[in-house]
C-alpha cells in the first residue's frame, strides 16, 4: 500500500486534513514520509508541539543532514544567508536582541493610526467603484504590503515588485530556479537599500538598524538585508492571507461579523482575532526541526539526527488544550495558541500583525455591513499549493 505524503490533502477548506487530525488521537506518534523520502516524526498534540518548538536540542538549522525540508524550493534555500528562522543559539539570541526593541507591543500600538489610515484608503477606493471587489488584491495585499514596506522603508513605487517576487518564492510547486532567482533579486535590492541608508538613514527600520548596528560593526550589511527580506516576505504574506481567509470565515458566521462593528468592547475584537489565528493557523506544512541529541517527547524517544514536524494547525485544535477546538468560538479565549510558533523562534512581528488584523476586520465590518461572497464558496481557490494557506482570490459584493 502506497503511503500518503505529508502534508495530506484537506477535505474541508476551513480545517486541517482529516488524516492528520486522526493521527493526533492515536496512541503512537507516527513517522511520516515527505517529498524527498525523509521520514520525520509528526507531532500533532499541543504539549508535544510546544516542547519541540522550545527545547534547544531541536535545531532550526536547515543545513543539517536529515533536516525535514518542506519542499524542493526550501532545499534550494539552504545556502542563502541565515536568518533568525533557521539560526540556533547563541547566534540566534544575539541577533534577535539587536532588533527586539522594534517589535514591542508599545511599538506596534504606535502603528495603529497609520494602519487605520491604510485600511481606510483601500476601503474608500473599493466603495468609490462598482459594488464588487477582490478582497485579496483590493484590500488584504495592499494593507499588508503597505504596512511592512512603510515599516522597513521600502519606496512605494517598488511594492508591487516585492509582492510578485514574494509570491514566486512561496509557491511550493514552483521551480527551484525560479524561486532562487526571485530571492536573489529581492536580496540584491535590499542590499542596495541598506547601502543607500548608510548615506541617508531616515527614520525606518533599515535606517535605524544601519545607525545602531551596521555602523558599529554589530551587524553586517548582508545580515541586515537578510533580516529585511525575512520581515518583508513573512510580514506581508502571512498577514495578507489571514486578512482574506479571516474575512471569509467571518462571513460564515454573520453574528460574529456583525459584532465587530461597534467600538464598545475592544476586547471582543482582540479575542476574535486570537480565535481566528488559532482556528485557521495558516502555517499548513508544520514547523520543522532536527534533533541534535536524543530527546524524549511525550512517550516517544527522538534520536539525534532525526527530523520532526510540529503540526501546529492540528495542535491548535487539540481538545486537551482547547476543549471546543474544532469550533470557531471567540467567546472561548484562545490565548496560548501556536499560530505564531512558540519558544525562541516565535514570530517577532506578531504584535504588529494583530494590530493590522484588528483594524482591517473592524473597518470591513463597520463600513461594509452587507458584505457577502460574489461567488459560491465552492468556486473559491484555496492555497493548498502554497507554504502559507489562504485564498488566491476572494470575490465579494455588497
Amino acid at each position: 500500500m502506497t503511503e500518503v505524503l505529508y502534508p495530506m490533502a484537506r477535505q474541508c477548506p476551513f480545517a486541517p486534513p482529516e488524516e492528520v487530525t486522526r493521527l493526533r488521537d492515536e496512541p503512537e506518534v507516527p513517522r511520516v514520509p515527505i517529498w524527498n523520502g525523509v521520514r520525520p516524526w509528526l507531532f500533532t498534540r499541543y504539549e508535544d508541539a510546544r516542547l519541540v518548538l522550545s527545547d534547544p536540542r531541536f535545531s532550526a538549522d536547515k543545513s543539517r543532514p536529515g533536516y525535514p525540508l518542506s519542499s524542493a524550493v526550501a532545499a534550494a534555500e539552504t545556502a542563502v544567508e541565515p536568518t533568525l528562522l533557521i539560526m540556533d543559539n547563541p547566534e540566534h539570541d544575539a541577533l534577535r536582541r539587536l532588533v527586539l526593541g522594534e517589535f514591542t507591543v508599545r511599538r506596534a500600538e504606535s502603528w495603529r493610526p497609520a494602519v487605520r489610515s491604510v485600511v481606510a484608503g483601500c476601503l474608500d477606493r473599493m466603495l468609490d467603484g462598482p459594488r464588487r471587489a477582490d478582497l485579496v488584491t483590493d484590500l488584504a495585499l495592499p494593507v499588508a504590503l503597505s504596512v511592512i514596506c512603510e515599516f522597513l522603508g521600502v519606496p512605494l513605487a517598488d511594492r508591487e515588485l516585492f509582492r510578485s517576487l514574494t509570491h514566486t518564492m512561496n509557491a511550493v510547486a514552483g521551480t527551484t530556479g525560479t524561486a532562487a532567482a526571485a530571492r536573489q533579486e529581492l536580496q540584491d535590492y535590499l542590499e542596495s537599500l541598506v547601502a543607500a541608508r548608510e548615506k541617508d538613514p531616515g527614520d525606518d527600520f533599515i535606517g535605524r538598524m544601519v545607525v545602531r548596528h551596521v555602523g558599529t560593526g554589530a551587524m553586517s550589511r548582508r545580515t541586515l538585508s537578510a533580516m529585511a527580506l525575512l520581515l518583508l516576505t513573512a510580514g506581508h504574506d502571512t498577514t495578507a492571507n489571514m486578512v482574506s481567509l479571516g474575512i471569509l470565515t467571518l462571513l460564515r458566521y454573520p453574528g460574529r461579523f456583525a459584532a465587530l462593528r461597534g467600538h464598545e468592547d475592544p476586547r471582543q475584537l482582540a479575542d476574535t482575532v486570537e480565535e481566528l489565528l488559532r482556528h485557521l493557523t495558516i502555517v499548513q506544512r508544520g514547523i520543522r526541526r532536527i534533533a541534535t541529541e536524543d530527546v524524549e517527547v511525550g512517550d516517544r524517544l527522538v534520536k539525534a539526527g532525526q527530523g520532526v514536524i510540529a503540526a501546529i494547525n492540528v495542535a491548535n485544535r487539540d481538545p486537551s488544550r482547547f476543549p471546543s477546538g474544532e469550533d470557531f468560538d471567540p467567546d472561548v479565549r484562545a490565548h496560548g495558541h501556536l499560530a505564531f510558533g512558540y519558544g525562541p523562534h516565535q514570530c517577532l512581528g506578531q504584535s504588529l500583525a494583530k494590530v493590522e488584523l484588528q483594524e482591517t476586520y473592524h473597518a470591513v465590518a463597520h463600513r461594509l455591513p452587507e458584505l457577502r461572497l460574489a461567488v459560491p464558496v465552492e468556486e473559491i481557490r484555496f492555497k493548498s499549493d502554497m507554504a502559507v494557506y489562504g485564498v488566491h482570490e476572494l470575490p465579494v459584493t455588497w
